[in-house]
Order: C-alpha cells, then structure tokens, then sequence
C-alpha cells in the first residue's frame, strides 16, 4: 500500500481522518466541557501536521498519476470534511489498482 503515491495517500488520509474525528469528538469536549485546552492545543497540532503531510501526497499523487485538477480538488475538499476521507478512499483506492 506505501510503495505508490495513491497508496501513500490513502494510508495519510486514513490517519488525518482519525485525528480530525479525535479533535472534533474527543479534544473539544475536552476543552469546552472539562476546561482542558491542553487536549485541543496536542490534537489540533498532531491533525495540522497531518493535514500538511496529506496535501504533499496529494501534491505527489497529482503530478504521479496526472490527475485532472477537478479530481484533485475533490480529493481535498473531501479531506476538510469529518468523514470525507473515509468517503473518498473508495475511489482512491480504484485508482490504485489502476497501476
């Protein structure tokens, strides 16, 4: 799975997916409820780094693979969204087994 770009991609977005569902579902609550920022300001930073390591696979992917810019937005706006990625992995992952 890690040794293409789309692989790559795939496996990130996976991760990032998970650390934004912790940061909306566990880290807020955390926050606004139990008056503990400390748990928002280690999510938000661990999902940041995430998010930046997934837009350079997408990046790699893109120029890899010679996506249409249309596919490769949707792959992004899908990663702002809380389930997005676990949505548009279905299609990514057809595309993987394309090579």
């Amino acid at each position: 799975m890690l040794t293409t770009a789309v692989g790559r991609l795939r496996a990130v977005g996976m991760v990032e997916a998970v650390s934004f569902l912790l940061l909306l579902g566990v880290a807020m609550p955390l926050k606004y409820f139990a008056g503990l920022p400390l748990a928002v300001k280690i999510a938000g930073w661990i999902h940041g780094l995430l998010f930046i390591a997934f837009g350079v696979c997408l990046l790699v992917a893109h120029g890899e693979r010679r996506w249409p810019m249309r596919w490769t937005a949707l792959v992004f706006v899908a990663a702002l969204l809380p389930f997005g990625p676990f949505v548009i992995d279905r299609r990514l992952k057809i595309e993987q087994s394309k090579l």
